[in-house]
């Protein structure tokens, strides 16, 4: 039996004294993939935010042995760079050595696999909300963390840029790495673990 890359027992967070979410309970082993629904309101964020400690202040255990790649709802691209700007500073962020022989070629390769070679040097103001969000899914092919944490990833893309999230979800799982995926559309996969949130309330 593999380790788990992530294990959270009885986490629960509050907000003024009220539970957003409570006593959730998650483990996570490579190739694992957890899809987290529920209605706004119920904590699919900030759960998300807490598995990545971007929120500290919750209760319970969390055990995370990897590195975590999260992508949030919004794109977070500052609209003033280009694309290939924005994930060489998002790549100078994690781990990549961006001044690395290769590494300019790997971000293009990586605005190519998602479909935006063609706008890689256009300021990301100028881009549809689309292609903006595939520029984020760029980021997740250069940074090598493990486990990542998907906030509405299908969130502004057609049908074509679904199946791609379903493709880079299938090819992370493959080289043993694992996602949690919060969303308002199922991604319409038999091998999925599904989690509903109810605000307030227990993970069911």
């Amino acid at each position: 039996m593999p380790e788990p890359l992530l294990v959270a027992r009885k986490l629960t967070y509050e907000r003024d004294g009220v539970p957003v979410f409570k006593a959730v309970d998650l483990e996570l082993c490579p190739g694992g993939i957890v899809e987290v629904l529920g209605p706004n309101g119920s904590g699919k964020t900030t759960l998300l935010r807490c598995l990545a400690r971007l929120n500290v202040d919750f209760r319970g255990e969390l055990q995370c042995r990897v590195e975590v790649a999260y992508t949030a709802h919004r794109s977070g691209l500052n609209p003033a760079l280009t694309a290939i700007e924005n994930l060489a500073w998002y790549a100078a962020l994690s781990t990549v050595d961006t001044a690395a022989e290769g590494v300019a070629d790997q971000l293009h390769d990586a605005l190519s696999r998602v479909g935006v070679d063609r706008g890689a040097d256009a300021p990301c103001g100028q881009l549809s909300a689309g292609q903006q969000r595939r520029v984020m899914l760029a980021r997740l092919l250069v940074d090598p963390a493990p486990l990542w944490l998907l906030d509405e990833p299908l969130t502004a893309l057609d049908r074509a840029g679904r199946a791609l999230v379903g493709e880079l979800i299938d090819g992370h799982r493959a080289a043993g790495g694992a996602v949690v995926c919060a969303t308002h559309q199922p991604l319409g996969r038999d091998d999925v673990e599904t989690l509903v949130l109810t605000p307030g309330e227990e993970l069911q």
